[in-house]
């Protein structure tokens, strides 16, 4: 009657169709999440110290209250 592959397709059409109300809130949030993953990673890179851990931090519009020549 029906094959694995028949059945298959046929699953992930009844899938898709039953998903699709909330596609968008499931793409939102794999988003938040890459966000938080990607500022947390960069917050453990910050943590550790990399080879210039002696230099300055530059974030522009603030001043470090010392002269430079």
């Amino acid at each position: 009657m029906f094959g694995i592959g028949e059945l298959t397709i046929l699953l992930l059409v009844i899938v898709a169709v039953l998903a699709v109300k909330r596609l968008p809130d499931l793409v939102r949030s794999a988003g938040k999440a890459a966000r938080i993953l990607k500022s947390e990673k960069q917050a453990m890179k910050d943590e550790d110290g990399g080879p210039d851990r002696s230099a300055p931090r530059v974030i522009r519009g603030e001043t470090t209250g010392r002269d430079i020549p």
